[in-house]
């Protein structure tokens, strides 16, 4: 693919390197944002398949139909019910979304054969299927390894994520455990990002390695639907972001010190923390782990070069958290999640995450019942 495709330059992937200017906005709509973009780049774009297979305007999709068109072989041959609206209904021969109705085995095989077709039919697409997180891996997970196992390339977005984000819909929906699962499949690099920012650098590392370095690696990448004030993104923070960690904030002086990693929503929960510590006397060095999956895959290969024999450089994780008296992981999945990275990690580490089934009920009190709010 890399002899074939330009791809885009990162001013297509920077919308959100000055945050969001106050505006509250959830990531699944930064996601939203960022395909947008790549999809208007040139031939690069016209080469970008988005499936949907339910809720288009929860996902912040529906702005994509006029511009974009649904699929249809045969055209559009009825008028929507919503034709009198601007982003109405609209199929195209040449249409870039395929809507595949409630049916999550269907799309992936849709999705498939989008990843494949590089090798297939020699003619590169790049696929991301949008889908409620909880309908992925649990329910297509044989699907998915599947994909893997004919090299596929692409994106899978795992939208209303969060086992306490996902407000009011009960153990249906909620999910906590999805990265967990994806991160059984060696092909598939799973992110947890909480800024548009993350979103953004993550896929477009992802672009670069699957059409730029034709690595045959699936990206599944988390998105939630709360809105906060997206920050400003800090210097020097691209590498930590791709490898699954980085350094958000300093801690400022203070009698005692913990070190606080937040992932997904509940990093503004961490950041909201921070505060709160404060009054006690306790200074927070504030961090963002995009990927405790692949901060363990890196660990491990480190580790293994080192048992045999071979020069092994310090991982990434050790670099970071190696040393510390107390650190604190905070995140909507379970906790066996970021326990992946324990063994690197010095001093004491305690994990807060959300264990067990999802409950119909309020973000604050979905929170503080799994006590993973800015209190705990």
């Amino acid at each position: 693919v890399s002899a074939l495709v330009e791809l885009p330059k990162h001013d297509v992937y920077d919308m959100f390197d000055t945050g969001s200017k106050g505006r509250e906005i959830s990531t699944t709509m930064c996601f939203a944002q960022i395909l947008r973009k790549m999809m208007q780049a040139g031939e690069f774009g016209q080469r970008c398949t988005l499936m949907v297979t339910d809720e288009s305007r929860t996902f912040g999709i529906d702005a994509f139909f006029p511009i974009f068109k649904i699929h249809a072989p045969f055209g559009q041959n009825y008028t929507p019910v919503d034709a009198d609206q601007v982003m109405k209904y609209a199929e195209s021969p040449s249409g870039q979304i395929l809507q595949e109705g409630i049916s999550e085995g269907g799309a992936i095989m849709t999705w498939i054969a989008s990843a494949t077709s590089y090798a297939s039919q020699h003619a590169p697409t790049l696929p991301f299927l949008i889908y409620y997180s909880m309908f992925g891996f649990q329910r297509v997970g044989d699907s998915i390894w599947q994909a893997a196992d004919a090299r596929a390339r692409g994106f899978l977005i795992g939208a209303t994520y969060g086992r306490t984000t996902l407000n009011g819909e009960g153990l249906q929906h909620q999910d906590g455990h999805s990265l967990l699962i994806a991160h059984t499949c060696p092909a598939v690099k799973g992110y947890d990002p909480a800024f548009g920012y993350e979103m953004a650098a993550i896929i477009e590392n992802g672009v670069k390695e699957m059409w730029g370095e034709d690595k045959d690696v699936i990206y599944y990448v988390t998105a939630y639907n709360e809105n906060f004030a997206m920050p400003e993104k800090p210097e020097g923070v691209d590498e930590g972001i791709v490898k699954g960690l980085y350094k958000f904030s300093d801690a400022k002086s203070a009698d005692h010190k913990v070190r606080i990693i937040g992932s997904g929503a509940i990093m503004k929960q961490a950041m909201d923390a921070i505060e709160i510590l404060a009054e006690y006397g306790v200074g927070v060095e504030l961090w963002s782990a995009t990927s405790y999956g692949e901060l363990q895959r890196e660990a491990i290969a480190c580790q293994r070069l080192e048992r045999l024999g071979g020069e092994a450089p310090t991982s990434w994780v050790e670099q970071c958290l190696g040393d510390g008296d107390v650190t604190v992981a905070v995140s909507d999945n379970m906790t066996a999640y970021p326990k992946l990275i324990a063994p690197w990690v010095g001093g004491d580490f305690i994990v807060l995450g959300a264990d067990g089934f999802g409950r119909s009920d309020t973000r604050e009190n979905l929170r503080r019942f799994f006590e993973v709010d800015k209190e705990h």
